[in-house]
């Protein structure tokens, strides 16, 4: 995991929103959406109960970005 990664995972609100995980040549590969950003983008780090595919999303991500929305259902 890159610094850039690393930095913006510390200012992940808790909030709800959408994020989407970017590869190195800046293409989005997937969207996801979460009640709570922090908790939902931080669980793609926890080795431990990782399937193969997620290993391997979670190692072609380059960057992180997100929006936050006012509730669940924005």
């Amino acid at each position: 995991m890159n610094d850039l990664i690393k930095h913006k995972l510390e200012l992940l609100p808790n909030n709800p929103g959408c994020y989407l995980h970017k590869d190195k040549f800046g293409n989005i590969i997937y969207v996801g959406k979460a009640k709570n950003l922090k908790n939902r983008v931080l669980s793609y780090l926890n080795q431990s109960n990782q399937s193969n595919k997620t290993r391997i999303l979670v190692n072609k991500i380059t960057d992180l970005r997100y929006i936050v929305v006012n509730s669940e259902q924005d």
